[in-house]
C-alpha cells in the first residue's frame, strides 16, 4: 500500500514537473528573441538569444576566462540596448573576483557598456550569489543579471530555480562559470568562449574585440561555433572568419591536381 502511494505521488510530481517546463518554454517563446546580428547563429537561436531566460558561458580553457567575461558584457550591453537602458546587476563572488579580477570602470566604459548603469554585488559564498541572482531575476526594472561563480555550486536544481525566476521579465540571467563544465543544467543555452585574434584597424593598431564561439548546448535547434567580433560603437557583433583561406594560384587553374 506504502509502495504504491509513493509511486502516485512521484507520478503526480513528475506531471507537475512536465507541465511547468511546458509553461516556460511556452511562455519564452511567447517573448521576441534579441538578436545578435549574426544570421547563423540567429537562426540556430531562432531568432536571437532567449529573453526571460538562464544562459551559461565559460571559458573554453582557463586562459580564456577574460574573453569569457567579455562575451558576457557584450550580451548585457545588448540586452540593455533592447531594454531601453535598463540596469545590469553584476554578482561576483570573493573567491571569483580573487581569481578572475574586478570589473574595471574605465573598460567597461571604452567597451561599450557605461559603468555608471552596472551594479555589483559581492557574495562570500556561491549559495548567496545564487539566491541574490534568483531574486534579481524577478526584477523588472534590469536589463539583465550576471553571476561569476568559480566552482560548480549551479548544478541542475539551482539552474531550474534561477531559470523560473527568469521567466517573470524580458531580461536575461547570464551564469558565469569560471571553467566549462559537463553538468546537466536547465539554461536555454549553453557557451564556451576563446579569445580571438581580432583584425587591425585603419592605423594598425588594436582592433575590435574578437571571440572564437561555441554553441554547446541549444534547446531552440542545433549547436555551432563561430568568429565573431564586438563593435563597441554600434553595440554589435560581426561576423568573423575563424578560417583562413588561401588565395587562389595565381600560375594554375583553381581545380588543378596537385602533384
Amino acid at each position: 500500500m506504502g509502495r504504491s502511494l509513493a509511486g502516485a505521488q512521484a507520478s503526480e510530481a513528475l506531471t507537475r514537473l512536465r507541465q511547468s517546463m511546458e509553461n516556460i518554454q511556452h511562455y519564452q517563446h511567447d517573448k521576441a528573441p534579441i538578436p545578435l546580428g549574426l544570421s547563423r547563429a540567429d537562426a540556430l537561436l531562432g531568432g536571437g538569444l532567449a529573453p526571460g531566460a538562464l544562459h551559461e558561458i565559460s571559458p573554453a580553457a582557463p586562459v580564456h576566462l577574460g574573453a569569457a567575461f567579455g562575451f558576457a558584457l557584450a550580451l548585457a550591453a545588448l540586452a540593455r540596448k533592447e531594454n531601453l537602458g535598463r540596469e545590469i546587476l553584476f554578482i561576483q563572488t570573493d573567491m571569483a573576483r580573487f581569481e578572475g579580477g574586478a570589473a574595471y570602470g574605465l573598460g567597461l566604459d571604452l567597451f561599450g557598456l557605461p559603468a555608471r548603469r552596472l551594479l555589483v554585488l559581492r557574495a562570500r559564498r556561491p549559495i548567496d550569489a545564487l539566491f541574490a541572482m534568483e531574486e534579481a531575476l524577478k526584477c523588472r526594472g534590469l536589463a539583465s543579471v550576471i553571476a561569476e561563480l568559480p566552482d560548480d555550486s549551479a548544478d541542475l536544481t539551482a539552474t531550474r530555480r534561477l531559470s523560473l525566476a527568469a521567466r517573470d521579465h524580458d531580461g536575461i540571467g547570464l551564469l558565469l562559470r569560471q571553467r566549462s563544465t559537463s553538468l546537466p543544467s536547465a539554461a536555454m543555452s549553453r557557451w564556451e568562449v576563446a579569445a580571438a585574434s581580432g583584425v587591425r584597424d585603419t592605423y594598425g593598431g588594436i582592433g575590435m574585440t574578437a571571440f572564437q564561439l561555441s554553441l554547446v548546448k541549444n534547446r531552440r535547434g542545433p549547436c555551432g561555433r563561430f568568429g565573431v567580433a564586438w563593435c563597441h560603437h554600434e553595440l554589435a557583433f560581426v561576423p568573423e572568419d575563424p578560417v583562413a583561406v588561401a588565395a587562389p594560384s595565381a600560375d594554375r587553374p583553381v581545380d588543378a591536381a596537385i602533384a
